[in-house]
């Protein structure tokens, strides 16, 4: 299976790192055995929308594929329609599903934010500052997620993150203020292609530039060092769509997608 979308060609980044992609013909079965309860790095994507009937399918397939060995709590599905077509949705949003739409944003030259924020943004190099990056994230998480089942989520996806640095994948940016990390984010690449992740900001320190100033001298970084093109993605309509624009990027696609899990587990994001 083709993928069409870049948005879900540049979250295989991270599974054709140490996870599992197998193509089945007309769908993509996409594992992260290192961390399970990642619930977009075990999913599904098919080739088209959902159409009649696909609601029992997709979930039989989906239990065949991930529910074992994995224990998998959750239910994660995507399709390729980079044009946003949302297909044959009701069937699941009755079986409690939610539909997810992303906006996928592209760039290969960045301009200044506007308003500039006074931070160092570097890479980090330390143990002392990916420890910091991971507090930040868990005190980032939103709020119906469960501290201690979020944290222990967190820490496999940065000891990943970790490992793509070691390899020469990409890098993990900070801001500092006085050496307070204030604000972080991921960025990996394949094949001249960089992919954004986990842009977080401290809940003291919003709305003040930050991370506008973040993505833009860590993209312009990665940009000089050879990158062609930078994606970014966000939920459609978000105030972040509007961030990422202001620093040029453009949205090209939609993301398409489906979610369910128990809300009173965990909800693990990207």
């Amino acid at each position: 299976m083709r993928l069409r979308s870049l948005g879900f060609r540049t979250d295989l980044i991270f599974p054709a790192f140490d996870g599992q992609i197998v193509d089945r013909g007309d769908y993509l079965v996409v594992r992260t055995p290192s961390n399970p309860t990642f619930y977009w790095g075990n999913f599904l994507i098919f080739s088209k929308a959902p159409g009649p009937g696909d609601l029992i399918r997709w979930r039989r397939l989906f239990a065949e594929e991930i529910g074992d060995p994995f224990q998998a709590s959750h239910e994660t599905l995507g399709w390729d329609s980079p044009d946003g077509v949302v297909g044959l949705v009701e069937p699941f949003l009755e079986g409690g599903f939610s539909l997810v739409k992303g906006r996928v944003l592209r760039t290969s030259k960045l301009r200044p934010p506007v308003r500039a924020a006074p931070a160092d943004v570097r890479r980090l190099e330390t143990d002392a500052e990916w420890d910091r990056v991971l507090d930040l994230q868990v005190l980032c998480r939103e709020p119906e997620h469960d501290e201690a089942g979020y944290r222990k989520y967190r820490i496999l996806q940065m000891d990943r993150y970790r490992a793509m640095v070691a390899a020469g994948r990409g890098h993990w940016y900070g801001a500092f203020q006085n050496e307070r990390l204030l604000a972080d984010l991921g960025l990996f690449h394949l094949d001249g292609l960089g992919r954004f992740q986990s842009v977080e900001t401290h809940p003291d320190f919003r709305r003040r530039g930050l991370a506008g100033t973040l993505v833009y001298e860590a993209g312009t970084m990665a940009l000089a060092e050879g990158l062609s093109d930078l994606v970014i993605v966000a939920d459609a309509g978000s105030a972040a769509e509007g961030l990422y624009a202001s620093v040029g990027f453009a949205p090209v696609e939609f993301q398409m997608g489906l979610e369910r899990w128990p809300r009173a587990v965990v909800d693990h994001g990207p």
